[in-house]
């Protein structure tokens, strides 16, 4: 499986970015068994969890500092997952990656980069 994210870019504070990762290669599994997650890695930190969405969408976490301004979704026409993030801080510039897990091993795409800088 391959997983591409898309999106990221240089924002002001208080601006928005929406982040998508398309997932491909399926092979003895679909789209909708798959749980979904978005990690970022800080300049000059460890990567951290951002938000999870479960196989069918029911259940979705989020990092606490992004409660109420990140939203996660995902399209299972299109195979894609997004995070929608709104009222972006400086705090939130990094790296942004999609991962998923398969038959134990975690998959990751090559990240987006987002700034947020005025």
């Amino acid at each position: 499986v391959q997983l591409v994210e898309s999106g990221g870019g240089l924002v002001q504070p208080g601006g928005s970015l929406t982040l998508s990762c398309a997932v491909t290669g399926f092979t003895g599994f679909t789209f909708s068994s798959l749980d979904l997650r978005w990690y970022r890695q800080p300049p000059g930190k460890e990567r951290e969890f951002v938000a999870f969405i479960s196989n069918l969408g029911d259940i979705k976490q989020y990092k606490d500092s992004v409660k109420g301004r990140f939203t996660i979704s995902r399209d299972s026409a299109k195979n894609t997952v997004s995070l929608q993030m709104n009222s972006l801080k400086a705090e939130d510039t990094a790296i942004y990656f999609c991962s998923t897990r398969i038959s134990g091993i975690d998959r990751w795409g090559q990240g987006t980069q987002v700034t947020v800088s005025s």
